[in-house]
């Protein structure tokens, strides 16, 4: 106390009253603090309570202020994800698909058989094509049918008047005249000698010229024949040319009072309810091409399939094109297959087995990719798939669809027009 008390009196006596009261406040308020300071480090536990409690209460606030920004994100992804798996679905109730016409089937492991495609031209069938020729010469008199039409076997095609056929006619009338006339000789001389009133050298004589004369009717008619030409006529000279068999008249060289040779080519009959389909194979493909072997003719011009056997397989290789010549035959009640149509022969080389395949005719496209429409709880919904072998019946999906899965198959051309309409409208 005496030392404080000194020091009170030296600051007196060397600074006034007012920077005392100054001095004495900035003490004052030292003391103040440090007391302040020791109360907070004698309350710990309250102290980290409120602390904590602040601590809370800011991350609660952070938090919340976080969650009500990432909700509208997250709001907008999984309406982008609704709005990308929804995109050109097609609401269809079963009775829209059944009245569409289309049927439902189920993916899974299939066989597929890969095929050889080689090109190929329907030609005639040359077993059952005709080139007539009058094998005599004449004067046409009547051409009674026209190019394209169908005739039947032994229908006449046209008539010619030929001076041959008349001669060889009239050497049959002669011959059978004189068969006639040795058939009576001989009939006389038997009867006389059974009366012994002829020598049986008389009726040996008469029965040799009877069969002279029989071999000389035959031999006029089986001339007559060899022409086509009938054995009996109003008319000597008449020539009537038939139809080999029934066939279409596909081409045709007479015509009404032409001059024509024996050896000219007048008609060409086919029966094209049997065509050919002559098909270039490579060297390399020719061990898979093979007799008897059933192949798929497919038209380049319309839809139109066939199936056929190979009925040929050429053995040599053309210089030129380096190819051998095959031939199907086919089946053509309809007609549907003409002569010079261009083809594809479809050739079956291997079979596979595929985990997962979709008939052919569920597969469509839509912006550019391979898509099929899966069956969902209110219609279908379009699935990008890739594609792998495909034999024309059935496709291998390799990514995109799972074993199992209903599509729709026959029929998903109305559903992809049905999404065309919606993606249209939700456009608009």
């Amino acid at each position: 106390m005496n030392n404080q008390q000194n020091t009170l009196d030296r600051l007196r006596n060397t600074v006034g009253n007012k920077q005392l009261i100054a001095i004495a406040v900035v003490l004052l308020l030292g003391g103040l603090g440090t007391v302040g300071i020791l109360r907070m480090g004698g309350t710990p536990a309250g102290g980290e309570e409120e602390q904590g409690h602040g601590h809370d209460e800011g991350k609660g606030h952070g938090d919340e202020e976080h969650h009500e920004k990432g909700e509208p994100a997250k709001r907008q992804k999984a309406a982008s994800a609704e709005e990308n798996h929804t995109e050109g679905s097609v609401t269809m109730t079963a009775e829209q698909i059944k009245a569409a016409g289309v049927s439902l089937e189920t993916s899974g492991p299939a066989t597929i058989r890969s095929a050889l495609q080689l090109p190929g031209e329907i030609a005639f069938n040359d077993d059952r094509t005709a080139h007539v020729v009058p094998r005599v010469g004449g004067v046409v008199e009547a051409v009674p049918v026209s190019l394209g039409q169908q005739v039947v076997k032994g229908q006449v095609l046209a008539v010619i008047s030929s001076s041959g056929v008349s001669d060889h006619r009239a050497e049959l009338q002669s011959a059978q005249k004189r068969l006639q006339l040795a058939r009576t000789t001989y009939e006389r001389e038997k009867q006389l000698f059974e009366q012994r009133i002829s020598p049986q050298q008389d009726v040996q004589q008469a029965e040799q010229t009877m069969r002279e004369a029989e071999i000389a009717v035959s031999n006029a008619r089986q001339k007559l024949q060899a022409l086509g030409a009938s054995t009996e006529s109003s008319a000597l000279n008449r020539y009537e040319l038939r139809a080999p068999f029934n066939g279409v008249i596909v081409e045709k060289h007479i015509s009404l009072g032409e001059q024509v040779r024996e050896d000219a080519n007048v008609f060409t009959v086919s029966d094209l309810k049997s065509v050919w389909a002559q098909v270039s194979v490579p060297a390399r493909d020719l061990p898979n091409v093979r007799l008897n072997e059933s192949v798929t003719v497919k038209s380049t011009s319309f839809e139109q399939t066939a199936v056929g056997k190979v009925a040929y397989v050429g053995a040599l290789i053309g210089e030129q094109t380096r190819t051998a010549q095959a031939r199907v035959v086919l089946d053509n009640p309809s007609g549907a297959w003409r002569p010079g149509l261009f083809v594809n022969v479809e050739v079956a080389s291997g079979e596979s087995t595929a985990p997962v395949a979709i008939a052919a005719e569920a597969v469509q496209t839509l912006e550019g990719k391979s898509v099929v429409f899966v069956r969902t709880a209110t219609g279908f919904a379009p699935a990008t798939v890739e594609l792998g072998r495909n034999d024309g019946k059935r496709v291998e999906v390799k990514s995109g669809l799972k074993a199992g899965a209903q599509y729709a198959a026959n029929g998903s051309f109305v559903i992809k027009s049905e999404a065309g309409k919606a993606s249209a409208s939700h456009e608009h």
